[in-house]
């Protein structure tokens, strides 16, 4: 078994890799869809006889760059070609190594909630798997029977809103409440990565071995290309902030403590990908290009509030629903603490590295344990020791005591 301290040193690595290559690629991703949408075709003849589809100037670090975009491919590339795919791989990477860490290899404690399914760690890390290959198969087939049909697209969002909302509501009766949000975002950001590497890589390839071999590829051919690889990054625009929205959500425990927690998932990721049109839509009004956008941007914040009242806990504080609100020592938390936490904070398992079989350590981590277990309630976690709240209105009282140590 791998001692505490340096799995919390992996996850920490591992966390920070995967929000820097999620930043790279997100900030990419925005940057070519805003490209596209502020591209504007040409006059000049010498870019028009080169091939030049749109074009922009733009001026960032004290220079000016004059980006231009070729519909299919420039005759020739003078420079060194660069690829944008790492960051898609990396990021997905290096969360699914989290995620395993996290989530595959502590099945029992994170992914397992026994008040909904009473699986084996083993059936619960392969349904897991499962949401993964599942969803980017039903999203690929739709993507190409549906994606080029007219109005096709908007048949892609109608018919995939409706998958990710079912598979919502599946993790979250299957799944604990963590796992079930983190998984849908997981399943999603597994789908964008593919596209990069399934579609939009192998299709730009083809294009380039064309024009460095000499080759002729039919016209019909090279046009596909093209457009399988907008819409599959276009589709990845869309998916960003419903996917970094379920990926933040295993913070705030308050998300999936509600009734139906695939609601509040469906409804706030649907905000996000309303509030992503808005900026996609935005940056083609300015260019005349397209309608104003901030309907869809009205919506999903109405959306966001609608969530935030809808979620409001009740006004009465804890302390009010018991009638004793005299001081708890020590020895009454000790009892507690035996039976709810020495599992994972005790002699034999040091989970965060902290244990609270010792008073001095306990003393330590007063602070942390009255956050955790009464403030933010997300310990235990999934309440796998069954803790009542009779236990954590203890706790609180034995805090607001000044926490004392001593019997």
């Amino acid at each position: 078994m791998i001692d505490p301290y340096y799995l919390e040193w992996a996850n920490l690595l591992l966390r920070w890799i995967h929000v820097i290559t999620a930043i790279a690629w997100v900030g990419s991703s925005f940057y070519f869809v805003f490209l596209d949408s502020n591209l504007v075709k040409p006059n000049s003849p010498d870019l028009l006889e080169k091939g030049v589809d749109g074009a922009l100037w733009a001026v960032h670090g004290g220079g000016f760059y004059n980006p231009q975009k070729y519909m299919v491919a420039p005759k020739k590339i003078h420079t060194k070609l660069h690829w944008f795919f790492w960051e898609s791989y990396t990021t997905w990477l290096s969360g699914f190594a989290l995620f395993t860490l996290l989530y595959l290899f502590n099945a029992s404690a994170y992914l397992i909630d026994k008040s909904l399914m009473d699986w084996t760690p083993t059936q619960a890390v392969l349904v897991a798997l499962s949401f993964l290959l599942v969803f980017w198969v039903i999203y690929d087939r739709v993507s190409q029977w549906v994606g080029f049909r007219e109005n096709g697209e908007l048949g892609v969002g109608l018919i995939m809103f409706v998958v990710i909302a079912f598979a919502s509501w599946l993790a979250c009766h299957w799944f604990a409440g963590r796992a079930a949000f983190l998984l849908v975002g997981a399943m999603m950001a597994t789908s964008m990565s593919a596209n990069v590497f399934f579609w939009i890589i192998p299709g730009q390839r083809k294009v380039v071995g064309a024009m460095t071999t000499g080759q002729k590829l039919p016209a019909a051919e090279l046009a596909m290309h093209g457009k399988r690889g907008k819409q599959r990054s276009v589709h990845n625009t869309y998916f960003t902030l419903p996917v970094l929205f379920a990926m933040l959500s295993n913070h705030y425990s308050f998300l999936y403590a509600y009734a139906h927690p695939w609601v509040t998932l469906v409804a706030m990721m649907l905000a996000g990908a309303l509030i992503r049109q808005f900026f996609v839509q935005r940056h083609a009004y300015h260019q005349n290009k397209a309608s104003n956008p901030l309907p869809f941007a009205l919506i999903g914040v109405v959306v966001i509030v609608g969530v935030i009242i809808a979620l409001k806990p009740e006004s009465t504080p804890i302390t009010q629903k018991f009638a004793d609100t005299s001081p708890v020592g020590y020895l009454q938390v000790q009892k507690i603490f035996e039976q709810r936490c020495y599992a994972c904070h005790g002699a034999a398992v040091q989970m965060k590295n902290l244990r609270f079989d010792s008073p001095q350590e306990v003393k330590i981590n007063a602070q942390n344990i009255y956050q955790q277990s009464v403030v933010l309630r997300q310990m235990p976690m999934n309440n796998s020791t069954q803790i009542t709240d009779q236990e954590r209105e203890l706790i609180k009282r034995w805090f607001d005591a000044g926490a004392p140590t001593t019997p």
